[in-house]
C-alpha cells in the first residue's frame, strides 16, 4: 500500500464511522484504518452478558436510527456491533479493517504519514478516532499476585464458566465492576468485591431513564471549563446498568446478592491483599451522589413545571447500612477465602505508543482544543470531554464528528471546498 488521501481515519469504532460518515457527505477522498474489525473494542473489551448502559434512543450515528422499535431497551455488545457493520455498509464507508498503524509522523510539508504493515499512506489530515479504551489499565501491584492465581481484566472477563472453580476477587466498582459481580453472583459464584469512590445514579426515576432526564437538563452539553473541579472529569462512570431491562445498581443491593465487600487494594504480597476500612464511606459517597442527582432531576420538574410520576421506591437503593454495625476485612489471604481468580477492573487507557508527534502533556494525554490540536491537520475524536460531557458517549460522538469534518474542510481542504 502506497497512497495519498485527503483524510486519513484511524479506528472504525462510532468515532471513525461518525467522521467518515461526515466526510462522506461533502465527498471527501479518505480512508477508515482499523487495526481489527469494525468496531474492535466493542468486540474484544466486553464480556459476554455486557449490554449497554444508555437506552436504545440515545445510542444512534447520524443519518442511522439504533433499534428505533425498542427505543428504551438496553443492547447487547454484539448488536451494537452489528449495528456498525450495518452503518459501513449502508454507507459505503471507505473501511480498512485488519490495517494497524504503527507509526504515525508529520512530514516537514505539513503531510501527515502512516505507516502500516502494508505499506505506507500520505494524508492531508488525520483524525485520530482510536478512542480512550483501547487497553485495561491494571494496577503495578497486580504483578506481585501468585502464579497460579488465573489474573484478568475488565477486557478480557469473558464469563463465570470461563474461570476456574473458587471465589472471585473483583477489583473495582465502577460499572464494569459492579456488572462483572452481578455477572458472577447470577451464576451463584463466590464473589469478594474491592470497592472504590464511585457514583451511583437510578436507572430511573419519576417514570424517566436517568439518561433522559440529564438529557432535557443540559446535564451531557456541560463543558469541560464550566466544571468547577476539573478532576472529575476523570471519575469513574457511576454505578448502573442495561442488564436485565435496565436497573439500578449499588454497594448495598450486590452486598444483599451475596457478595463481600472490601476496602480498597492497598498493598499485594503473592496471595495475601491488604486493605482500607473505606467500604461504609464509599457506600456514603455513592448514596450522597444517587440522592444529589435526584434531588437535580425534582429541581428541574418542579422549575419547568413538568408532570411528572412520583418517586417510587427502587429495589437496587437499600438503605445505608449502620458503618458501626460494618465489620470491614484488612487482610485477605487469598487461598484461605477459596480465591482463585482476580478480576481487576480498574479502567482502560489509551495507547498512543505510534503517534510520533508532539502533541502530549505530561501526563501523556493530547493536548487539543474541543479535538483540534495544535498541529494543523491534526484532530481527536471520540474522547471523554472532547468538547462536552456527552463526547465519550454514543449520544455525542456524532456532533463531534461533523464539527471536525467543518473544521477539516475549512482550515485544510479549503481549497477543495471552494
Amino acid at each position: 500500500m502506497s497512497s495519498t488521501v485527503d483524510v486519513a481515519v484511524v479506528g472504525a469504532g462510532q468515532a471513525g464511522l461518525s467522521a467518515s460518515y461526515f466526510l462522506g457527505l461533502d465527498q471527501v477522498h479518505h480512508v477508515v484504518l482499523e487495526a481489527g474489525e469494525i468496531g474492535q473494542s466493542w468486540r474484544i473489551h466486553r464480556w459476554d452478558s455486557f449490554h449497554l448502559n444508555t437506552p436504545n434512543w440515545s445510542n444512534g450515528l447520524s443519518g442511522m436510527e439504533f433499534h428505533p422499535q425498542e427505543p428504551h431497551a438496553f443492547a447487547t455488545g454484539n448488536e451494537l456491533s452489528a449495528y456498525f457493520e450495518g452503518y459501513a455498509t449502508n454507507f459505503h464507508l471507505p473501511i480498512m479493517p485488519r490495517t494497524s498503524v504503527t507509526n504515525l509522523q508529520r512530514t516537514s510539508n505539513g503531510l501527515y504519514v502512516l505507516r502500516t504493515e502494508s505499506g505506507e499512506m500520505l494524508a492531508k489530515a488525520v483524525v485520530l478516532a482510536s478512542g480512550g479504551m483501547t487497553r485495561p489499565r491494571v494496577p503495578e501491584v497486580a504483578r506481585r499476585l501468585t502464579d497460579d492465581l488465573a489474573v484478568l481484566s475488565a477486557g478480557t472477563y469473558r464469563n463465570p464458566e470461563a474461570l476456574p472453580k473458587g471465589a472471585v476477587l473483583v477489583v473495582g466498582s465502577g460499572q464494569s465492576g459492579c456488572q462483572i459481580a452481578e455477572d458472577l453472583l447470577e451464576a451463584r459464584r463466590e464473589v469478594y468485591l474491592s470497592v472504590s469512590r464511585v457514583a451511583r445514579v437510578p436507572r430511573s426515576y419519576r417514570g424517566r431513564d436517568i439518561v433522559a432526564w440529564w438529557k432535557d437538563m443540559g446535564f451531557w452539553d456541560v463543558k469541560l471549563p464550566q466544571l468547577e473541579d476539573q478532576s472529575l472529569q476523570f471519575a469513574a462512570q457511576p454505578q448502573v446498568s442495561g442488564t436485565r431491562g435496565g436497573h439500578t445498581v449499588s454497594l448495598q443491593s450486590l452486598a444483599r446478592d451475596g457478595a463481600v465487600l472490601l476496602g480498597r487494594v492497598l498493598d499485594v504480597d503473592r496471595r495475601a491483599l491488604r486493605l482500607d476500612r473505606s467500604v461504609p464511606e464509599s457506600m456514603r459517597f455513592a448514596d450522597e451522589k444517587s440522592r444529589a442527582f435526584k434531588a437535580a432531576i425534582d429541581a428541574h420538574i418542579e422549575r419547568e413545571g413538568i408532570k411528572a410520576e412520583g418517586a417510587l421506591p427502587d429495589p437496587g437503593e437499600p438503605t445505608l447500612p449502620d458503618s458501626r454495625e460494618f465489620k470491614e476485612i484488612t487482610n485477605l489471604e487469598l487461598r484461605s477465602a477459596g480465591i482463585s481468580s482476580v478480576v481487576w477492573c480498574t479502567g482502560f487507557d489509551a495507547d498512543w505508543s505510534w503517534v510520533q508527534v508532539d502533541m502530549f502533556d505530561q501526563a501523556g494525554r493530547p493536548r487539543h482544543n474541543n479535538g483540534v490540536t495544535e498541529f494543523p491537520g491534526l484532530y481527536i475524536l471520540g474522547m471523554p470531554w472532547l468538547s462536552a460531557r456527552k463526547s465519550g458517549i454514543l449520544l455525542g460522538v456524532s456532533e463531534d464528528a461533523a464539527r471536525i469534518v467543518e473544521h477539516i474542510l475549512a482550515h485544510v481542504l479549503s481549497d477543495q471546498a471552494a
